[in-house]
């Protein structure tokens, strides 16, 4: 499998396209969040709870943006590094480097786990 699906997946991010996204994973896509209460951070199952999942970080940062994205794929397994940008509802900026894992199955993203710096 080549980088084109990731590509397209980072580039309905930038375009806040929800409808795009959950196109590009399968019925039981597993997003295990860069934040939350449990060590994986939240863990969101399923295309009708990515529907919800998805736009909250729309909803943080309305300008959110994903930057300098480079990807890479080897066999089932996929690698987004990049560096996320926005602004707040309170106008504070964030900016911070990031990398997605992916498990890719039949084409479609089966599961996406984000990890990205925190700033002091």
């Amino acid at each position: 499998m080549s980088t084109t699906l990731l590509e397209k997946f980072g580039a309905a991010w930038n375009a806040h396209d929800v409808d795009a996204l959950l196109s590009m994973v399968t019925d039981d896509c597993v997003f295990e969040t860069a934040t939350g209460t449990d060590a994986h951070g939240t863990r969101v199952i399923g295309r009708e709870a990515l529907r919800v999942a998805f736009p909250a970080a729309w909803n943080t940062w309305p300008d959110a943006r994903w930057l300098e994205a480079t990807h890479f794929v080897c066999g089932n397994r996929g690698v987004s590094e990049w560096t996320f940008q926005g602004t707040d509802r309170n106008g504070r900026r964030t900016e911070v480097r990031g990398v997605d894992l992916f498990v890719l199955r039949d084409g479609r993203i089966a599961r996406k786990d984000t990890y990205r710096k925190s700033r002091t």
